[in-house]
């Protein structure tokens, strides 16, 4: 090839790498010129908002989304039993434990307390054991018998620094049975149980059966015979026993309970039943002297009375004086009926002090006591100088 035309090709080649060049560089300058209008003082560019949760190149803030606060079952109490192989069931009113197997409730609080049958708080025989754990607490029952059958509650507790406090609205309780096939009625260690019937408070006879598939009756063991249970003035409930609703004189005496469950049938512990007649509310007593001032010599009588239900037991104590120098302290106490539409009574105590002297002068006071209790209400007295005769 001449060397005129090997020449030329350079010379464009070169030309051409310098165009291309050129171009590059203006397309570059283009761009920067673009970008400082779009940046220039007097508008403020337009902010490029990240997504929640991501962080943005641009800005050396990372914004995050913000979780919704919202009520939960958090503060809930929750009872729960642990079956085998590490599975969970939300436990309702009662459950059923088969006796011998171990018993595993979780309670979720931290912390929490729990509440056991009595004979299990009474007899620590280390079958039972309690654990705290950071978020829920444990309560694990191994070898059970019938005599584990009861009530079982699980207390959140509140507390401020190291004060802590049961919440005894959010407890949670589940009655737990423990069917024996030796035992139908959860053992007592006592053959006689008095129990009182107060006339106007429900009466309770604890027979408690282990399976809730016992069948169970009430009998009077003299006259021998079953009671009826008509649901209103006796019920049954198989958690607590036999409740008298409104005890009256004819339910005292010696009652017991016998549970029937297929071939096998046992009778409870007896219960003495007493009839206290209770009133209504504490004595009123009134007080009344029989002057409220006489003269050196003369007799005292100061009656104290309550009114009140018939067959109610009111007792009577004195203040007086006289106490001060041993003066002995004489009464008169009476039970009167009084007529009308309700059956009731006057209690009444009067206090004599006989030839009355200046250390008999001051209070009186009478304190009335029943079973629901007690109440004082006073008198004072003065004593005044003998008149003298008037001579003739």
């Amino acid at each position: 090839m001449p060397s005129g035309n090997l020449f030329g090709s350079k010379r464009r080649w070169a030309l051409s790498a310098l165009f291309i060049c050129a171009v590059i560089f203006e397309l570059a300058h283009c761009q920067e010129d673009t970008h400082e209008q779009k940046t220039r003082p007097g508008r403020r560019p337009r902010p490029i908002k990240p997504k929640l949760g991501k962080s943005s190149n641009k800005e050396s803030k990372t914004v995050t989304a913000k979780p919704k606060i919202k009520a939960t079952a958090a503060a809930q109490t929750v009872l729960t039993q642990v079956l085998n192989r590490g599975k969970f069931k939300k436990v309702g009113e009662s459950i059923s434990v088969q006796t011998g197997d171990t018993m595993e409730l979780r309670c979720r609080g931290k912390p929490v307390q729990w509440g056991v049958p009595q004979y299990l708080e009474e007899d620590d025989d280390g079958r039972l054991s309690i654990v705290q754990h950071q978020r829920y607490g444990v309560l694990t029952l191994v070898n059970t018998t019938g005599a584990d059958t009861g009530e079982y509650t699980c207390f959140p507790m509140y507390c401020e620094d190291t004060d802590c406090r049961k919440e005894y609205n959010k407890a949670v309780k589940v009655f737990v049975f423990f069917p024996d096939p030796q035992e139908l009625f959860v053992p007592s260690s006592d053959y006689y149980e008095a129990i009182q019937l107060r006339t106007n408070w429900p009466t309770l006879l604890p027979c408690q059966v282990t399976s809730p598939e016992a069948e169970v009756t009430l009998h009077r063991e003299f006259p021998p015979g079953e009671v009826a249970v008509d649901g209103a003035e006796i019920s049954f409930n198989a958690k607590r026993g036999f409740t008298i609703h409104r005890p009256r004189p004819h339910h005292a005496g010696a009652l017991f309970c016998v549970a029937s469950l297929g071939n096998l049938r046992q009778s409870s512990t007896k219960y003495m039943l007493i009839y206290v007649n209770y009133p209504m509310a504490p004595p009123a007593p009134v007080i009344q002297a029989s002057s409220s001032s006489l003269p050196v010599g003369e007799n005292l009588r100061v009656s104290c009375s309550v009114v009140g239900e018939q067959d109610v037991v009111v007792e009577f104590t004195w203040e007086y004086p006289g106490q001060e120098i041993g003066r002995p302290l004489y009464t008169q106490e009476s039970v009167t009926p009084i007529g009308g539409g309700a059956a009731r009574q006057q209690s009444q105590s009067v206090l004599l002090v006989d030839e009355v002297r200046d250390v008999d002068q001051g209070a009186y006071t009478c304190t009335a006591v029943n079973l629901q209790g007690t109440k004082s209400v006073s008198t004072n007295v003065k004593v005044v100088p003998k008149a003298k005769p008037r001579k003739p």
